[in-house]
């Protein structure tokens, strides 16, 4: 039979599950396969996992034909195990493994730290929901522990309702996106910047300087709740900084803070391919300057008026408030040649929901409990680059990057 003919696996066909345990060195995949080979075997499946220097290789292979192919066959990969002091495991069936059921999700889970008793909880309601896990794999064990599970025979929309009320109860982040192509293909990530990004409340900067930052953070954490309409609470807070000396825009941009984990986010992404922007219901005069520091693709925010050398108290423009921030995130997808499906906005305030809602994935980073609800998933641990776990992207990919560009600061 030539290389590119195959047996035909039908259900009905008898294959060997080989499984082999033990220590983890270089050579066991390649020596398991050349004892395999002297059968002619095709191969219908395999999998490995290395945990902690132990390996669980698994191989599913059609049965040997011919009077006592098999058993020979199981005495040779039983003493080839033995030479190298593992254990071999054998177990004779039919066909393939069996379907996947309909309706496939990644399930990203972040614990800081992530108990058994967290991990029992969420398997469990996936099961309720009539989900299959079908592997689990790690993607990072710091700044978090993060785990992805490859779910089937549930729809995600269910399987996301189900298990972002479990993850509120036990204190665990879960982000469930549906399987496919798409799943690493999000192009572009859309963020706030305001305790998003960065750690700050511009305008609460600006109002310091000016002696009103007590009775702007009243009414910027009123705004981002939801209890009031933001461009007039936008309005409203600006006209307390008129008169300030247009000298203090350099003084703000060196208080910013960038979050923990910002700079590795955007490098990652940007290495990796993907286009990244900020959306602001803060101003241009922040804005621009991180856009150029950090190298971002796209930045839009308010702007604040200046008349000679001094703020006046008002924003010139168009505003960017809630509706704005979900309609430049299209305008950054039809520039990105982008399909919004495959993008990301991440935010914290209420003044972001249009645009989580509006994105492929929505996370809520630190937000509050309104946008928690809302968003597709919420993630509450204070490392901005966690949001690479939910793109499947690995912790080694990040060093890797890192390694590249050089240690974060």
């Amino acid at each position: 039979m030539s290389a590119s003919q195959p047996r035909q696996t039908t259900d009905a066909a008898p294959t060997l599950l080989v499984k082999i345990f033990g220590k983890d060195r270089p050579g066991i995949t390649a020596g398991l396969f050349d004892t395999l080979a002297a059968y002619s075997l095709d191969v219908i499946d395999i999998e490995q996992v290395v945990t902690r220097g132990r390996i669980v290789l698994c191989a599913l292979v059609t049965s040997p034909g011919g009077d006592g192919a098999e058993g020979a066959l199981r005495a040779t990969v039983h003493s080839w195990a033995e030479s190298l002091k593992l254990q071999a495991e054998i177990i004779s069936g039919t066909g393939d493994n069996r379907p996947r059921g309909s309706g496939r999700s990644h399930v990203t889970v972040l614990g800081h730290p992530l108990s058994a008793e967290s991990t029992a909880a969420i398997a469990a309601r996936i099961t309720s929901t009539g989900g299959n896990i079908d592997r689990i794999f790690r993607l990072a064990k710091y700044p978090v522990t993060a785990v992805e599970f490859a779910v089937s025979g549930t729809e995600t929309e269910p399987l996301r309702t189900a298990l972002a009320t479990e993850a509120a109860e036990i204190g665990v982040d879960v982000a469930v996106v549906s399987a496919g192509l798409h799943h690493r293909a999000q192009r572009l990530i859309v963020m706030d910047v305001d305790s998003t990004l960065i750690q700050d409340e511009v305008i609460e900067l600006f109002a310091a300087h000016a002696g009103c930052e007590e009775q702007v953070a009243e009414v910027t954490a009123r705004a981002m709740a939801g209890e009031l309409d933001f461009e007039q609470s936008l309005h409203a807070r600006v006209a307390l900084l008129a008169g300030l000396d247009a000298s203090v825009v350099d003084k703000v941009r060196t208080e910013v803070r960038l979050t923990p984990g910002a700079r590795t986010l955007i490098r990652t992404l940007k290495r990796l391919g993907y286009q990244v922007g900020v959306v602001s219901g803060g101003f241009t005069q922040v804005t621009d300057a991180l856009k150029e520091q950090l190298g971002l693709d796209f930045a839009s925010a308010n702007t604040l008026e200046i008349v000679d050398g001094k703020l006046t108290g008002r924003v010139v423009g168009e505003i960017v408030d809630r509706a704005g921030k979900a309609r430049l995130l299209r305008r950054f997808a039809a520039e990105a040649g982008v399909p919004l499906s495959q993008t990301v906005a991440i935010g914290d305030g209420a003044n972001d929901l249009d645009m989580l809602n509006a994105a492929g994935l929505g996370v809520a980073f630190n937000a509050k409990p309104v946008v928690r609800r809302a968003a597709h998933t919420a993630v509450n641990v204070p490392f901005l680059d966690t949001v690479l776990y939910l793109l499947g992207i690995t912790r080694e990919e990040v060093e890797e990057v890192e390694g590249a560009e050089g240690p974060s600061v």
